[in-house]
């Protein structure tokens, strides 16, 4: 009876530590941009290995990349050999596949390690718009200084002149609404930032934005 009564003790403990675990990671939407600017680490890579570490409660995944192109963060780690981020999902760990695709990665440095999760931006690389890739290559940069303001519900203002309005949370979540795949708030001569969506990286011929 004893050997029973600690088993289901120790059952009802795991379940219930489970049940807390699977609902810990809640990710705030952010736009793509805000995640690139907001980050240590941005690169292009392909995933060729990964080891689960035994530390901590959980453990920690390591994926060996192979670096294709960095974007953000030469100062820091001009070659990024391998990727760690959380070895369960519910910790808001990311689970990529090795020898398959190529992946857009962002991640913050940590004691000389690249850590990423689900609240950070990571895609296949093919299922990255036109548009996201001409703002890792180049416009993302031209708004680190502006701010996006994600809006909820009708009517949205903004408040100040480095303000863009995102509205994609009226009728999408994350990464998916149009303004996130198709536009960048950049800043512009005149010292105010606005969406921008072109064909070609802006100038300082550029005045008017096109809205979304």
């Amino acid at each position: 009876m004893t050997a029973w009564l600690s088993f289901l003790v120790v059952f009802l403990c795991s379940w219930s530590l489970r049940d807390l675990v699977v609902e810990a990671c809640t990710c705030v939407p952010i736009h793509p941009q805000d995640a690139f600017c907001n980050s240590d680490i941005v690169i292009r890579a392909k995933v060729v290995g990964k080891k689960f570490i035994k530390d901590g409660p959980f453990g920690t995944m390591r994926y060996t990349v192979k670096q294709m192109k960095m974007y953000r963060g030469f100062q820091i780690m001009p070659h990024v050999q391998y990727i760690y981020t959380e070895a369960s999902e519910s910790l808001c760990g990311v689970k990529l596949e090795v020898n398959k695709y190529q992946y857009l990665i962002t991640g913050r440095v940590y004691e000389g390690k690249v850590y990423t999760g689900l609240c950070n931006w990571y895609e296949k690389w093919d299922r990255l718009t036109l548009s996201q890739r001409k703002g890792l290559n180049h416009r993302y940069h031209l708004g680190c200084s502006c701010k996006i303001r994600p809006c909820y519900y009708l009517p949205c203002f903004a408040t100040s002149k480095n303000e863009c309005i995102w509205t994609d949370m009226l009728s999408n979540f994350g990464h998916s609404g149009y303004q996130a795949k198709h536009y960048a708030c950049i800043q512009r001569v005149e010292g105010y930032c606005s969406w921008y969506r072109g064909w070609a990286p802006p100038d300082k011929t550029i005045i008017n934005a096109t809205d979304p």
